[in-house]
């Protein structure tokens, strides 16, 4: 698999180190997701406040890290090339990927597999509340897929020496942030999380995958709410 990656200057064993760092810093967090901690009662302009917060401070965490490993922000997938072409890629493939989600969650759950006990805090209500939910989807679209996709694929694939073993472990690591949806979400999620994987190795661009990233959560969180009110 040809992916967007960029040779860095770091050994194998410094890759190792670096990204065991970053998985302790983001691990604790997504893990606690499978436990009920009451989230539902907080309200969701703080929910929202605290999730960009942390998601532009991770972002700003990698930049620190790559600028200091003198590795260009191509590394992880931020490049110019076609643009308006990806744009156009994401916004197609969003179509098949939000309807095939929907699918898949549905026939999961027929299965037996677990849906939501809560909703996390994330309905917004009121002109204000939809105004920060969709800076909320924008800033999680760009820094997830900065995050999982372009970081973690980089440096696992450096650690693995392979970008298919990169690719399903950020995948799995993106699933394991989701547990409070239940377990039907969590695959899917987790799939979907490979799908982006794959179109980012395949157009060697976070552009479209930000852009289907961003639709899916858009569709979910500022949408949906709006619709059942």
């Amino acid at each position: 698999m040809q992916g967007a990656a960029v040779p860095g200057t770091l050994t194998r064993r410094e890759e190792a180190a670096e990204l065991g760092v970053f998985l302790l810093l983001i691990l604790p967090t997504l893990v606690l997701s499978f436990v009920d901690t009451g989230a539902s009662a907080v309200s969701f302009p703080l929910v929202a406040s605290a999730t960009i917060a942390r998601d532009v401070g991770l972002v700003a965490l990698i930049l620190l890290l790559i600028a200091r490993d003198r590795q260009p922000v191509a590394a992880i997938g931020w490049v110019r090339r076609h643009i308006g072409r990806d744009i156009l890629i994401g916004l197609a493939l969003s179509v098949l990927l939000v309807i095939g989600a929907q699918v898949l969650e549905a026939v999961l759950r027929a299965a037996g597999l677990s849906s939501p006990s809560s909703a996390p805090g994330l309905a917004p209500s009121g002109l204000g509340e939809v105004i920060l939910a969709v800076v909320l989807v924008v800033v999680v679209a760009v820094a997830e897929e900065t995050i999982f996709r372009g970081y973690l694929i980089l440096r696992f694939a450096g650690v693995f020496r392979s970008r298919l073993s990169a690719v399903v472990a950020s995948s799995l690591i993106f699933a394991i942030g989701h547990g409070y949806e239940g377990g039907a979400a969590v695959v899917t999620i987790g799939l979907t999380g490979l799908v982006f994987a794959i179109v980012y190795i395949w157009r060697q661009s976070l552009v479209a995958p930000v852009v289907m990233h961003l639709v899916f959560n858009l569709l979910a969180i500022v949408v949906a709410p709006l619709l059942s009110s």
